[in-house]
């Protein structure tokens, strides 16, 4: 920490700066060396590339082009990550229709680390999609062992932050899990899809986990797919990557629902997914093997794929390597003869029979008909997947499209370690004193060299400064001009601590005055608008799990 004299203060904002630029500003952020994803813990991230790694979560850097008129923090990459993005980045590019849904745990007041979500769900509603913002309260009974009075005094604030920052009641919807017997419903139905084992292997609940919390969980997996309820449309959570357990369950379960499973085949009988790419690559090469290129036979694909397809085809490359070959092998010389056709197909998995029958009369062109599944020859991949889905809304399926997520960095907390609600000296509540928010940001740990003369002749450490998280984050607005220059000037030796953190308190005191009166502003909002403030249940808090 510095312990230094000032700069003079800016209050000048000029033009943009270039994205990649302000994206390389930004820390990694985080305290610990695991990457362990547990959405009730309490640990940060401190090597976010091993979530591309390790959980396919995928770089936003990807996507970003495809996004119209992005917000600052995709810009600055505070968004840094995404699990199928691309959907929702076509469909508001488009002008379709798309939804953002994000849920808050109200387990004390809301702090600037809340802002992010917050921020994300209002921008994606002025993007044109049907925004949702609910409160997880049957989550933070369950998990948390909240009252319901603590929880009803809590969720009152996280909305009143919620509109002052501009969500638009009237274009969205605002629910409590509790009170919301349409997405009860859902989940009770999506339950019948999870089994004890997934509880156990996603989220390491045991014996002493008590039944509430499971429950939730699958609660939280309606949230997820509940705006899809009226009609499919590609849907964006916003999380931090400790909630990416939940995507990926709430995906899974999504297909799980569907009433078909479209893939693409080259026989009657059904490949795995290693064994598929195996399979199309020897009916590429038929022209090496086929007495008949126009109609090969599956045998005669096997018996290239067991003698030259190891040093023709990269197998490795493929698939999952020696195992899907023998296997591949295996499923064509039981095939015998019968061609090797490419072709879409329909796998029946939780059709209705009027369903099945429905989706055989939809089929235009070539087709034939199995007990579980059906084959059509003339359809894309694509097409076969809009007919399934037509099909099954019309026989009472709902359709559901994976819904998509968008992973933003943690905010390292003023002290240098997490930032924690439990931990008041670390973060700032959105509802602190505008005096209080300007101390802590003055008390603040730096990326600041030990003496100015150093700070002058080394340049400071943003990368390593929650100071300067504050700027990139929140204080620099949509300014990506005034980041960049806080960021230069403190590499580059200009900027030291003391003017750096007078700055960033003077803005974070304006900042929470303007936040707390646009609350109060919204006090008269939140009494319109038909969501529950005070709960009629009774219980107690769960114990330990």
């Amino acid at each position: 920490m510095t312990r230094d004299d000032s700069d003079p203060r800016e209050t000048d904002e000029t033009t943009r700066t270039d994205d990649e630029r302000s994206r390389q500003t930004l820390p990694d952020g985080g305290a610990v060396n695991d990457v362990a994803l547990d959405p009730w813990g309490s640990s940060t991230i401190s090597d976010y590339r091993k979530l591309f790694e390790e959980f396919g979560i995928e770089e936003f850097d990807e996507v970003l082009p495809d996004v119209p008129n992005p917000h600052y923090l995709m810009r600055r990459g505070v968004i840094f990550g995404h699990r199928d993005y691309t959907p929702v980045a076509d469909a508001m590019r488009e002008g379709d229709d798309f939804a953002v849904l994000s849920g808050f745990m109200p387990t004390g007041a809301p702090h600037i680390g809340h802002k992010l979500v917050f921020d994300e769900i209002i921008w994606h509603q002025q993007q044109g999609g049907d925004a949702y913002g609910l409160i997880a309260d049957l989550e933070a009974h369950s998990a948390r062992g909240l009252s319901w009075e603590e929880i009803d005094e809590h969720a009152r604030d996280y909305l009143l932050s919620l509109l002052a920052l501009g969500f638009d009641p009237e274009e969205g919807e605002l629910y409590r899990q509790s009170d919301n017997r349409t997405l009860q419903d859902l989940s009770f139905e999506l339950g019948s899809k999870a089994n004890f084992s997934e509880f156990q292997g996603i989220y390491g609940f045991d014996g002493e986990t008590n039944v509430s919390h499971m429950q939730s969980v699958v609660t939280q997996m309606g949230d997820i797919l509940y705006p899809q309820l009226e009609e499919p449309k590609p849907t964006v959570i916003p999380v931090g990557p400790d909630q990416d357990p939940h995507v990926r369950f709430a995906r899974d379960l999504a297909a799980r629902m569907r009433f078909f499973k479209v893939t693409e085949a080259y026989a009657s009988f059904e490949l795995a997914d290693v064994e598929r790419p195996i399979v199309a690559a020897a009916y590429e090469a038929r022209e090496a093997f086929a007495e008949d290129p126009e109609t090969p036979r599956c045998g005669e694909a096997a018996e290239w794929l067991d003698e030259a397809g190891r040093t023709q085809v990269d197998i490795s490359a493929l698939a999952a390597g020696e195992n899907a070959l023998s296997t591949a092998v295996e499923k064509l010389e039981n095939a015998g003869m019968e061609p090797l056709r490419p072709r879409v197909r329909f796998l029946d998995a939780n059709a209705t029979d009027d369903a099945f029958e429905d989706l055989i009369a939809s089929i235009d062109g070539e087709k034939r008909r199995y007990d579980e599944h059906i084959d059509a020859f003339d359809l894309s991949v694509s097409d076969a997947e809009t007919l399934a889905r037509e099909v099954e809304l019309d026989n009472g399926g709902y359709g559901f499209l994976p819904p998509s997520s968008i992973y933003h960095r943690f905010m390292t907390g003023l002290t240098g370690g997490k930032m924690s609600s439990s931990i008041p000296a670390s973060h700032i509540s959105l509802l602190d004193d505008p005096e209080e928010g300007y101390d802590k940001v003055k008390s603040a740990t730096t990326g600041g060299r030990e003496t100015a003369e150093k700070q002058r002749e080394l340049g400071g450490k943003a990368d390593e400064c929650p100071v300067y998280e504050l700027y990139a984050y929140l204080l620099s607005g949509d300014d990506d001009e005034f980041a960049k220059r806080v960021y230069d000037e403190c590499v580059g030796g200009e900027r030291l601590c003391g003017g750096c953190k007078e700055q960033a308190a003077v803005l974070m005191e304006e900042f929470l005055e303007d936040h707390q009166e646009k609350r109060e502003e919204a006090e008269a909002m939140l009494d319109d608008i038909d969501i529950s403030l005070e709960s009629d249940r009774r219980g107690v808090a769960p114990g330990d799990d």
